[in-house]
């Protein structure tokens, strides 16, 4: 019987990229599956709809399907600025710009924020997430 090959572990610039499309397509399961079981995602900056941190894969898939479930923002773009990179191979440091329609206004809004992702076997141990509260506010209207 052959073996079967597993997927090469991904790099904290790869799981960046799988982080950003899944918020673009809005898939909390897509987006909570780049986590560790024993994960830590913060949100230092007050986030309105969002609790000051989720423990555990589970509670990001929760918490994300629950924020944009309820949520009529789409989102239609993520500008990267920059992604730095550190003396940690396994984290980085992303700048970006969500660009965003909210329908029922037929109006558009950006959302500046930043990542820091810890990336350990190709998962997200810890993140860091720095968004725009007031944009965020603005952007569900």
């Amino acid at each position: 019987m052959p073996e079967l090959a597993t997927p090469a572990v991904r790099d904290a610039r790869e799981v960046l990229a799988c982080f950003y499309q899944a918020i673009l397509d809005k898939s909390a399961d897509d987006l909570a599956d780049l986590y560790t079981i024993d994960t830590v995602h913060e949100f230092p900056f007050d986030s309105p709809g969002f609790p000051p941190r989720y423990e555990g894969r589970e509670a990001v898939r929760a918490g994300y399907r629950a924020a944009w479930g309820s949520s009529p923002v789409r989102i239609d773009e993520i500008r990267r600025i920059a992604v730095h990179e550190t003396t940690d191979p396994g984290v980085v440091v992303a700048e970006h710009v969500a660009v965003g329609t909210l329908p029922a206004r037929q109006t558009t809004f950006t959302v500046p924020g930043l990542l820091v992702l810890h990336v350990h076997g190709g998962l997200i141990v810890r993140t860091r997430d720095y968004m725009d509260g007031p944009g965020v506010i603005g952007a569900r209207g």
